[in-house]
């Protein structure tokens, strides 16, 4: 069956954009508020029609994703870039630990379900929402190992609501690393579809 590149590179254009978050907090205490929003809402969107709807329906919501992406695949990034890379590929490897463990999947599912009757109450983006969020990543991800060692300044990183927002960001590249796995994403494709998935990004970046 042939691949479906636009979903893949959407999909892992997911997982790029939650990398991206992480190093913005991490590094500066904030981050890209349509990509946080972004990230942070396709959490809930677990039987959405399509991929792109997971990731709100606009391309350009992913937008901060598929430059990171385009950088990585040209193999651009120096420096921090380094920190991108480990990042998605720390994320994928973590997705891959989630769907081997039913238990932690159904216990993450259960969660993100009794969540929607939060939001009633609450924002996504308010301080409880997030620190929910927050607290699935610490007691359902993070005993699958290996744990995420997250660069940046000390002021941010011991910061309580950065911290729960870089768990919150964790989860949803998380989220776009199991939606990958099921529209046809690999690990081998980011080294031999490389050019694909270059041109595809490029095309959809290019209608943003």
């Amino acid at each position: 069956m042939a691949k479906n590149y636009y979903d893949i590179t959407l999909a892992i254009a997911g997982v790029s954009q939650s990398a991206r978050l992480i190093q913005q907090l991490a590094h500066q205490g904030q981050s890209d508020h349509l990509a946080f929003h972004t990230s942070v809402s396709s959490l809930l969107k677990i039987d959405s029609p399509s991929t792109l709807a997971v990731f709100g329906g606009e391309e350009r919501k992913l937008k901060v994703g598929l430059e990171i992406l385009l950088a990585v695949l040209n193999a651009t990034t120096e420096g921090v870039g380094a920190e991108l890379i480990r990042y998605t590929l720390n994320l994928i490897v973590l997705e891959r630990k989630l769907y081997a463990n039913k238990k932690a999947m159904q216990t993450l599912a259960d969660r993100l379900s009794q969540l929607k009757r939060q939001l009633a109450h609450f924002d996504l983006e308010s301080d409880t929402i997030i620190s929910v969020l927050a607290g699935m990543y610490v007691d359902v991800i993070r005993p699958l190992g290996p744990r995420i060692q997250i660069i940046g300044s000390p002021v941010f990183l011991q910061n309580t609501q950065v911290q729960c927002k870089v768990r919150a960001v964790l989860l949803a590249g998380i989220r776009a690393a199991v939606l990958w796995q099921q529209v046809g994403g690999s690990r081998l494709q980011l080294i031999f579809s490389r050019h694909r998935l270059l041109k595809q990004a490029q095309s959809i970046i290019a209608d943003c």
